[in-house]
C-alpha cells in the first residue's frame, strides 16, 4: 500500500493529492505534523531513494531558514542530519510517497507519472 506523507496546509501537497486521486491511485494519508517520520524511517527512505540527503530537507520552510541550516548542513554528518530531520516534520520536504520499492520526495508530476502509473 502506498503511503502519502503530507502537510495538509501545503499547496504542493494538495496538488499532489489531487493528482493521485485523479489517477485513481489508492494511498494511506499521513500528516507529517501529527506523525513525524522517525529516524529509522528516514534512514530507510534515504537509503532506498538514492537521493542526496539534502533533498529530504524542506529548504523553503521557515524553520529551515530560522535555524540557518543552509550554512550548518555541510558541516553535519549524515547521522546528525537524519537525527535533526526526525525532530520536526516541518523540516522535512513533502509530500513524500512511500511504496515497496519507490520513495518520491516533493511533487514532480512527470517523475510521479513514470514511477506510479
Amino acid at each position: 500500500m502506498l503511503i502519502f506523507i503530507e502537510y495538509p496546509k501545503c499547496t504542493t501537497c494538495k496538488s499532489a493529492k489531487a493528482w493521485l486521486d485523479e489517477a485513481g491511485i489508492e494511498y494511506t494519508d499521513r500528516n507529517i505534523k501529527d506523525e513525524n517520520p522517525t529516524i529509522d524511517e528516514l534512514r530507510e527512505w534515504y537509503a532506498k531513494s538514492g537521493l542526496p540527503l539534502k533533498r529530504f530537507f524542506n529548504t523553503s520552510g521557515m524553520l529551515y531558514k530560522q535555524m540557518s541550516l543552509k550554512d550548518k548542513l555541510p558541516q553535519m554528518s549524515e547521522e546528525e542530519q537524519l537525527e535533526l530531520l526526525s525532530t520536526d516534520g516541518m523540516l522535512v520536504k513533502r509530500p513524500i510517497i512511500i511504496n515497496d520499492d519507490t520513495i518520491l520526495v516533493g511533487f514532480r508530476q512527470e517523475e510521479w507519472k513514470q514511477k506510479l502509473l
